[in-house]
């Protein structure tokens, strides 16, 4: 069979009188009981393509998400979880099979917020500082292992001086 029939017939129009009106109609091997063309609807699209902006917080939850879909924190390697806020620096070691957090430190709590006096958000040297704390804790409770998760932030800056103090302190990434 041929990829595409065209079939043109003539018909008269009782409401013109006697004149012609010329009508296509097309058969396609996939389609076979097609409407003439001028029944037809007009096109429409199915989808638009647009462009959205985003703004840089979507951007890191998705890439957050990518992130997830892959690292998962288990009882014998959990996930070291970092969030950065403009103010803040937070850390979390989860196990995700039975969600639990397992450890946790922030720039909120006394120990970190006294020994620096900063108030325009954590610099590289509070976040070294947040590194080995978490180590440290992690030390403790006897996990030497875990899957780092950077939450979607470039491995630069107050993320990459968190990772490598909390590594020089003993932890496996």
């Amino acid at each position: 069979m041929a990829a595409s029939t065209s079939v043109s017939f003539l018909s008269q129009n009782r409401f013109l009188g006697s004149s012609q009106n010329a009508l296509s109609v097309s058969i396609c091997p996939k389609f076979v009981g097609t409407v003439p063309m001028m029944q037809r609807p007009r096109r429409q699209c199915l989808f638009a393509v647009e462009a959205q902006a985003k703004t840089r917080r979507e951007d890191r939850l998705a890439r957050h998400s990518r992130i997830r879909k892959k690292v998962q924190g288990t009882p014998e390697r959990p996930r070291l979880c970092v969030f950065r806020s403009n103010k803040h620096l937070y850390v979390q070691v989860i196990d995700d099979t039975k969600m639990h957090t397992l450890a946790a430190v922030s720039t909120m709590q006394k120990p970190v917020s006294e020994e620096f006096d900063y108030s325009s958000g954590p610099t590289i040297e509070v976040a070294k500082r947040v590194g080995e704390i978490i180590a440290k804790s992690c030390l403790e409770k006897g996990i030497m292992k875990v899957a780092f998760d950077r939450g979607g932030y470039p491995y630069h800056g107050r993320v990459e001086a968190l990772a490598e103090a909390a590594r020089e302190h003993g932890l496996q990434f």
